[in-house]
């Protein structure tokens, strides 16, 4: 199924029912009184987040959500009935904001979290609820309130632990079909990656992690060149970036080191906290140099990019070196989460004490 990561759609909530003005006509009993029942409230729009899809491509053909109305009331004190809810199924990591202002209603990050975007009308009063001693007959009722309308955009932004980032032809789509059960095209000219690619890898037992295969960028990229300004979000969410590089591009006049220049001052002018993301850097194709000028040959790289960050040699292709760069990831992860654990654990400690601290 194609990616899509963008969606624009219109909620309208339910109108509330009307009160009704009537009375109580029955033989044999005169002046019944009122007896005009509430209008019922109108339905919602909820979006709820469903694990089960990917992509927003649904909305292209469907647009327009709209709840029930509430039911006007009725004699007899009789109660419209209430409009039903609806629930908009999206992807897990949907970001929703208002169309029209700007402003974010909120984010979907687990599976079954649910969003109001749109709240149905309140049921109008019925003439019952304004007798009084001085008015026995009243005819006054009110209408049901309207309901929110409001249109909305979607954007899909990708939940992966680890993202893959380099130029196009890096082999980024291929290592992760190496280290993972996930299939994205692969091919020997660029831009074969059009769309973001998910992939569990397994390093053992109760132990994986999600990695997204990112489009490649290109010069220009954070002010719209080429395919990676639009996928460039993605990498907001991610943990940890590899950074792939080419390291025996078939280019001769193609420079690895430039490459690499080039996509880390894209991901400054996208976003300055996105540059300062943990980054490790990823030799790939050393298997296309012979054994003995591969380890010369990746040196000389890293002294031009003046790295001195973890850095893993492998080609992609044959699988070489892939075991321990997942596993060092995955460690890498484990220690993440212990970190986040023990700061949660220092903030609840001094808010703690905080609160005990005389006035």
């Amino acid at each position: 199924m194609k990616f899509v990561d963008e969606a624009s759609i219109r909620v309208e909530g339910g109108d509330g029912g009307d009160g009704c003005a009537s009375f109580r006509r029955e033989k044999y009993i005169p002046r019944g009184g009122p007896d005009g029942g509430d209008g019922g409230n109108g339905g919602s729009v909820w979006l709820r987040a469903d694990e089960g899809l990917n992509t927003l491509a649904d909305f292209r053909h469907e647009r327009k959500f709209s709840a029930q109305r509430g039911e006007n009331g009725m004699g007899k004190q009789r109660y419209g009935k209430s409009g039903q809810d609806i629930e908009i199924a999206v992807p897990v990591g949907t970001l929703v904001s208002d169309a029209d202002t700007g402003e974010l209603i909120g984010e979907l990050l687990e599976h079954g979290q649910r969003i109001l975007v749109a709240r149905g009308g309140k049921g109008g009063l019925g003439n019952v609820h304004f007798k009084s001693s001085t008015n026995r007959a009243p005819r006054q009722h009110t209408s049901g309130t309207k309901a929110d309308r409001r249109n909305l955009q979607m954007e899909l932004r990708l939940l992966a632990d680890v993202g893959l980032l380099g130029m196009p032809n890096a082999g980024k789509s291929t290592l992760i079909r190496a280290v993972s059960s996930a299939r994205p095209r692969v091919a020997d000219y660029p831009f074969t990656t059009l769309y973001p690619n998910l992939g569990v890898v397994s390093v053992g037992a109760a132990r994986s992690f999600v990695v997204a295969d990112i489009p490649g960028l290109i010069e220009g990229a954070a002010e719209g060149a080429g395919l990676g300004i639009q996928f460039l979000k993605h990498l907001d969410r991610t943990r940890l970036i590899l950074h792939v590089i080419d390291a025996v591009p078939m280019d001769p006049a193609q420079d690895p080191v430039a490459d690499a220049d080039t996509i880390v001052r894209e991901l400054a002018r996208y976003s300055e906290a996105l540059a300062q993301k943990e980054r490790w850097v990823v030799l790939n194709k050393l298997d296309l140099l012979p054994e003995a000028d591969r380890e010369a040959h990746a040196r000389a790289l890293l002294e031009r990019l003046e790295w001195e960050g973890p850095v893993y040699r492998i080609s992609a292709l044959s699988g070489e070196g892939t075991t321990p760069l997942v596993q060092d990831v995955m460690n890498r992860l484990e220690a993440m989460d212990e970190e986040a654990r023990e700061a949660e654990e220092v903030a609840m400690r001094q808010t703690k004490d905080g609160e005990g601290d005389p006035a």
